[in-house]
């Protein structure tokens, strides 16, 4: 019997064998979740079960919050806080079922193309929490940290242990290819990473530039045609041109939080200064 057992009192053993067990639910609930039981009558099987259930929806809360620190996104974004009419060249249908993570399943793309400002990043790091909601990991980094760690990584000789942990993840996204020109050696540690990817696991990539000003920022046309091979070989392709959301958004809030200075944009396009008397009229 484990030590322990025919000795102390039961509260006591009972609160050692759950944490030697891992079980910190059911340590925190069962004295309550007794007392409500006994109240309405319910048998120990159903007493157990209510006591086995809370801990396992715990422990599912803590394994996502796990794999969203894991995933290290720079903020948390969910489909629901997106406007969809704001965009209207963006597939809603198609983004709404890719929230389901079968592409991740099946080893697919997705690749998010338009001008800066459009959301790409918020449905990259929405599709990232929804992956990780389902349980699968998750890495989130812009293109060119990823470069970064890869040269650094290269440097201290422990790339091929970075390049391993990159193609083992389920969902890794790449954000803002195109922002910053890559150096050569740079382009080619990232083509290593997204062609050792390819059929193994699902990437995210958003980019305000088109397939065909890619060059311009791996800087060589071989490797930017390898590149597309792979990455759209089974792909997604979210269309996000149109105006600026973080620019409408900024203007929103400032006409909102400056009525003062509206009012006085308003009565100024409605004064008139009279020529004789130079005196300002409505």
């Amino acid at each position: 019997m484990p030590t322990g057992t025919t000795s102390g009192t039961p509260q006591v053993l009972l609160g050692h064998h759950l944490k030697q067990l891992k079980l910190p639910t059911i340590l925190r609930e069962y004295d309550k979740v007794a007392t409500q039981c006994a109240r309405d009558g319910v048998d120990h099987p159903r007493y157990l079960l209510r006591l086995v259930e809370l801990e396992l929806i715990d422990r599912e809360r803590r394994m996502v919050e796990r794999r969203i620190r894991q995933a290290r996104f720079p903020a948390t974004k969910s489909l629901d806080t997106f406007e969809f009419t704001a965009m209207p060249s963006l597939n809603k249908m198609l983004v709404l079922e890719l929230a389901r993570c079968e592409y991740v399943l099946a080893r697919q793309n997705i690749i998010a193309l338009g001008n800066s400002g459009t959301g790409k990043t918020h449905i990259a790091l929405a599709l990232g929490l929804a992956a990780c909601q389902k349980g699968l990991s998750v890495t989130f980094t812009t293109a060119a940290a990823l470069v970064h760690n890869l040269m650094e990584a290269r440097d201290e000789r422990r790339l091929l242990k970075t390049q391993r942990e990159l193609q083992a993840v389920k969902l890794l996204i790449v954000d803002e290819l195109g922002y910053v020109p890559l150096s050569p050696t740079g382009a080619e540690l990232l083509f290593e990473v997204l062609s050792q990817r390819y059929e193994h696991g699902s990437t995210v990539v958003t980019s305000n530039l088109p397939f065909e000003d890619w060059t311009s920022v791996l800087g060589s046309e071989r490797l930017t045609g390898a590149l597309l091979d792979r990455l759209t070989h089974h792909v997604h392709i979210l269309t996000m041109n149109g105006d600026s959301y973080r620019l409408k958004q900024s203007a929103a809030r400032r006409h909102r939080t400056d009525p003062e200075t509206a009012a006085e944009q308003n009565q100024a396009t409605t004064e008139i200064i009279d020529p004789d008397t130079g005196e300002i009229r409505a």
